[in-house]
């Protein structure tokens, strides 16, 4: 069972807990985080969805739901472990954007990660990850026009 804690729509902590799957009250919104990890090549870590998931057979970054007591980074430290195996290391995390999504009832915290991981290495949780791998601008691109991806903030800049 997995629980979340409730804020409000300025992100103010409510002493309230949410369960995953219960309809979430309006106005009530939770924490989510996901990662950008990006190696010295300049090219950008994605996973693909489980098919039976939301949005399944896309492509996305990495992450997840903050769980009670949870900070957003050790969130998404937790859920890059779970989903593709890998421990990022803190000290190379740079909190990027932020964005309410009232759609979601979710806070949506993009981290960064300049982090080189071997993919041969990596854990794909079955039930969440299909498939993993690098890609270049020009491959976000592509894969954006084919609607391959999570319709997510995707910010193109990092490959710069």
């Amino acid at each position: 069972m997995e629980k979340w804690d409730v804020y409000d729509k300025n992100r103010k902590f409510l002493h309230r807990t949410h369960e995953r799957g219960v309809p979430i009250k309006d106005g009530d919104y939770h924490i989510v985080a996901h990662a950008w990890i990006r190696n010295n090549q300049k090219q950008l870590l994605l996973t693909k969805r489980h098919p039976n998931k939301p949005f399944g057979d896309l492509w996305e970054y990495p992450g997840g739901s903050i769980m009670i007591g949870e900070s957003s980074l050790q969130g998404v430290l937790r859920e890059i472990k779970e989903e593709i195996g890998v421990n990022l290391d803190p000290n190379n995390a740079t909190l990027l954007k932020t964005e309410r999504r009232d759609q979601y009832h979710d806070f949506n915290d993009i981290w960064l990660f300049d982090q080189e991981v071997d993919l041969s290495e990596t854990s794909l949780q079955p039930e969440e990850v299909m498939d993993i791998k690098w890609v270049s601008k020009d491959e976000l691109n592509e894969m954006e026009e084919e609607n391959l991806l999570v319709p997510l903030v995707y910010i193109k800049e990092l490959f710069d």
